[in-house]
């Protein structure tokens, strides 16, 4: 279902690109824009985690640089019978996180520093079996996909201004008229395409990695202290690259707090809901059970404060 999904997606995005192209130049514009689309397709689906990483210049750990970050991701991918992905950590104090990757085999997550200092052991690993959970669902291949193209006509819609705002460019067959829907419609059509794509595998993602991390609660905290923060902190690399806000745990703009069209991600306090709702449903013994080829040991107790050191004092960073 998720390569339907995905040869979907990429019908409805190599569209938008041609319709941005044949407003800017005419059939000679939506051929050109053909070849680019198919061209940064092909690229996209090879080379998008490297460009998302590098637009918010993640910077890869392991167990010698980042031991207890490193730890939760590699046990958290062991509970959830997952390939060790790589780990990035991205220098913003916004906390937040994200995963992305063609497939399991191909995977990365990244966390922020904002994050590691901000949240708890627990909370940190409830994050990350979210993130997780969406490679493990094959999530992040569309989302990474989405945001790579998205931001491509959204650019191309940009350019639209230089290249037909003058009305006397004769190779802009629709004029004026095609110019404003290169600028403002075709954008928010990816950006739609964009938000229902993220919306409706947030919770999924939030429930999976809650069977992973076995904690839901410990999710559903973590959850409220980063939507908390995240409108109170900008992420400057997010909001200058805005197509990517899908793939963070919670929206990394600023502004966005309401449970419409125009979000990203579905109302924070509906996934805590529902997280709480799992974990009445655990301790009554009710949670459906795990398909058997893909068990989930339970976590580790670990203690909930100072990254595992048991005190109240916070972590200097992820690096000890």
């Amino acid at each position: 279902m998720n390569l339907v999904r995905t040869a979907m997606l990429l019908a409805v995005m190599t569209a938008l690109f041609m319709a941005v192209g044949f407003a800017i130049g005419g059939r000679g514009g939506m051929m050109i824009a053909f070849v680019m689309a198919a061209g940064m397709n092909f690229f996209s689906y090879w080379n998008s985690d490297r460009m998302v990483l590098r637009m918010y210049r993640a910077q890869e750990v392991d167990e010698r640089t980042a031991p207890e970050y490193y730890g939760i991701v590699r046990d958290l991918a062991q509970n959830a019978g997952l390939p060790m992905p790589r780990v990035y950590v991205i220098d913003s104090p916004q906390p937040n996180a994200f995963a992305t990757g063609r497939n399991p085999q191909n995977a990365a997550v990244a966390a922020s520093t904002g994050l590691l200092n901000a949240l708890s052991y627990d909370e940190v690993a409830g994050v990350m079996a979210h993130e997780l959970a969406h490679v493990q669902n094959r999530d992040t291949l569309t989302m990474t996909l989405t945001a790579t193209l998205a931001g491509a006509i959204s650019m191309l819609g940009n350019f639209a201004f230089l290249f037909g705002g003058n009305r006397e460019n004769n190779n802009n067959p629709l004029g004026f008229v095609g110019v404003l829907v290169a600028m403002i419609v075709a954008p928010m059509a990816a950006m739609l395409v964009q938000m229902a794509i993220s919306r409706t595998r947030e919770y999924s993602a939030d429930r999976r990695g809650a069977e992973i991390c076995g904690k839901p609660l410990a999710l559903a905290s973590a959850l409220q202290k980063i939507a908390g923060a995240a409108h109170r902190i900008h992420n400057d690399d997010a909001e200058r690259n805005p197509a990517t806000a899908h793939m963070f745990i919670i929206n990394p703009l600023s502004g966005e707090r309401m449970d419409n069209l125009f979000s990203t991600h579905p109302n924070t306090e509906n996934r805590i809901a529902a997280l709480q709702q799992m974990a009445q449903e655990m301790s009554m013994g009710s949670t459906p059970p795990v398909r058997a080829d893909n068990p989930v040991r339970k976590s580790r107790s670990v203690p909930s404060t100072g990254w595992g050191r048991g005190g109240s004092e916070p972590p200097k960073g992820p690096w000890s």
